[in-house]
């Protein structure tokens, strides 16, 4: 079965990720006063904070067009693929998702599957990735979905942010309420929850907020069954120094597990702003039997 594999730009899959993955990136719209740019396309995460800095308006984050998605799924379809997967980024901080669920409802005849993440950035990656080899070994978009289900159920996330400025503003953060007007010198905590960002704690400062994500990531890894085959991931904005420090306790407490060092995508960043920092983790899919 010929299937097209399709994902947004904050899946950040490096050039050549998807040149051998053969997978279609679309990339994700950031309007910043008139002007709008392409993630992955023409502005990085370093560069979107800069236009802050000058003084530029709010950056404000847009989905591809129903158009412009229909115009490529209708490519694919008369290229002959049978089958799409288009693994979007979470449904919970965008309408992405639902936007493709309706092309699928109006357009049978693609047989298009739109994949919730459920998170974003590099996680939502390796869910690609997965799906591109599961493609390769001639599974069914049946068997590939039912797969993805139990791979996205092994991450976990923890993640702070310098403060909820950009999160509040863009509306990106279920409980704000909860957290805005006490934030003078706090950092929040947050994670995924059914995919959308939720604040869990406050830690005066960001050295012992990291700490406490830090000492989550061993709780919460120390329960699991697959603990021995885990993948670590540390992600930032414009914070590279923290972030491999947090690289280094990774390898510190957890010896032989592959750590990826990566930034928030802009449009993430968007939303977190900068000097944020998260560590997160899934299984190692390079450990998985993706034959079925």
């Amino acid at each position: 079965m010929k299937i097209a594999l399709v994902t947004d730009s904050t899946s950040v899959l490096t050039k050549q990720e998807v040149n051998e993955n053969n997978v279609i990136v679309v990339p994700i719209p950031i309007i910043i006063g008139d002007k709008e740019y392409l993630e992955g396309v023409n502005i990085t995460s370093k560069e979107l904070f800069e236009t802050q800095k000058q003084g530029a308006a709010f950056p404000k984050t847009s989905q591809p067009s129903m158009g412009k998605m229909i115009e490529l799924y209708d490519k694919l379809h008369s290229e002959g693929y049978e089958a799409i997967i288009d693994i979007t980024l979470s449904s919970g901080i965008s309408g992405y998702n639902n936007t493709l669920q309706t092309i699928a409802r109006n357009n049978p005849e693609y047989h298009l599957y739109p994949y919730d993440s459920k998170l974003t950035v590099k996680l939502q990656g390796y869910l690609v990735l997965a799906a591109a080899k599961m493609i390769r070994n001639g599974l069914t978009p049946e068997q590939i979905i039912t797969n993805l289900d139990k791979i996205r159920a092994t991450i976990n996330e923890f993640f702070v942010v310098d403060d909820l400025k950009n999160l509040n503003r863009g509306g990106r953060l279920s409980n704000a309420s909860a957290f805005i007007g006490t934030m003078l010198h706090i950092k929040p905590l947050l994670t995924f929850k059914d995919g959308k960002i939720i604040a869990f704690d406050k830690i005066r400062s960001m050295k012992r907020a990291i700490t406490k994500i830090e000492d989550l990531a061993i709780q919460e890894t120390s329960k699991l069954s697959y603990k021995d085959d885990l993948r670590f991931f540390v992600f930032h904005s414009n914070y590279i120094q923290q972030a491999e420090e947090i690289k280094e306790f990774v390898n510190q407490k957890f010896p032989g597990k592959p750590v990826d060092v990566a930034e928030f995508s802009p449009v993430i960043a968007t939303h977190l702003g900068e000097k944020s920092i998260a560590i997160a983790w899934m299984i190692d899919i390079d450990k998985l039997d993706l034959n079925k």
